[in-house]
């Protein structure tokens, strides 16, 4: 009879989807997207200005930067309650999360600093000076090394994480703004908004291995900024974000070809990968919405209204 009565509860329970987690940097809030039905399910307040986001590796707790607030929030993704802020330096924009789930890289961008934090400590560990205006934050997947890059010295600054010092300064274009590791730790890709390509590095050498130009027609060479990047699930491509050309661009992550551009909301900014891997979501802060992508197609499948000026995204797979 228990048996049975369990059964029929788990049977009647809703099932809960996985989810996408948007931060809307106008609204001081983030907006929750639930994988499946595509619709927005819960909006939740944040600090002030909330831009760059990412889950702890258990997925029990979300980071927030509140840039405006010079604060990390840390929120319950449960019940998006705020449980308390961490120590991040001035004007937090954007971080990487290291493998052992316990330090967080921190880019402050009007102090010059990458700030690294002990979230179970919630102490400060190390202040690292870098180039002006650090944003672009990447970390290897072995977790021995994190890039940030500084929008104004147009650098990539590469950290050892052990020692907590810079190791290295390679040159890139104007305005390098997001840094991505290959999933095999072999390569670090820097996009630059203003110099409109993507350097891609040796990992081992820091030496350049290929530099990406892009070109759309109709659409003046100005307004072709890369921004946020995201590997594919199979690592064969790699997805760029173009800002106000309104397209991702699909690269072939091998030859470092352009394949093809995808039509996506104004203004595309930054983008997440759904837990099962089917989809890919792209924050298009000019239009309020996030564009969602079909991976096996790279066909643009639904357009969903989230807040004002939607900037980071991070996903979190849900028990079914």
């Amino acid at each position: 009879m228990l048996r049975a009565l369990l059964l029929t509860t788990l049977l009647a329970s809703p099932a809960l989807a996985d989810e996408i987690w948007v931060t809307n940097e106008a609204d001081d809030t983030v907006s929750v997207i639930d994988v499946e039905t595509l619709e927005v399910t819960h909006t939740y307040p944040t600090g002030e200005r909330p831009r760059g986001v990412t889950f702890s590796r258990d997925f029990k707790r979300l980071y927030i930067c509140a840039s405006d607030s010079d604060a990390v929030q840390v929120m319950d993704p449960d019940t998006g309650e705020i449980l308390h802020d961490l120590p991040s330096g001035e004007d937090p924009e954007q971080f990487v999360i290291a493998p052992d789930d316990r330090l967080l890289y921190i880019a402050n961008e009007n102090d010059a600093v990458t700030t690294v934090v002990d979230t179970q400590s919630r102490k400060v560990v190390a202040q690292i000076d870098v180039g002006i205006e650090p944003e672009g934050m990447g970390i290897s997947p072995d977790g021995k090394v994190q890039v940030t890059t500084s929008e104004t010295t147009n650098m990539a600054h590469w950290i050892d994480t052990a020692t907590h010092e810079i190791t290295a300064n390679t040159l890139v274009d104007a305005r390098p703004r997001h840094a991505e590791f290959s999933p095999d730790g072999g390569e670090l890709w820097v996009s630059s908004e203003i110099g409109g390509t993507v350097t891609i590095f040796d990992t081992a050498t820091q030496m350049e291995k290929g530099k990406i130009a892009f070109e759309i027609p109709g659409i003046r060479p100005e307004k072709l900024q890369p921004v946020g990047m995201h590997f594919s699930p199979d690592h064969t491509k790699v997805f760029v974000a173009l800002g106000p050309a309104n397209h991702l661009a699909v690269v072939d992550a091998a030859s470092f070809d352009v394949e093809e551009y995808i039509l996506v909301g104004r203004r595309v900014w930054h983008m997440a990968l759904s837990p099962d891997e089917t989809l890919l979501f792209t924050t298009n802060g000019v239009s309020g919405d996030v564009t969602a992508i079909d991976i096996a197609t790279l066909a643009p499948i639904a357009t969903i209204k989230v807040g004002r000026f939607p900037w980071g995204a991070a996903a979190r797979p849900t028990a079914n």
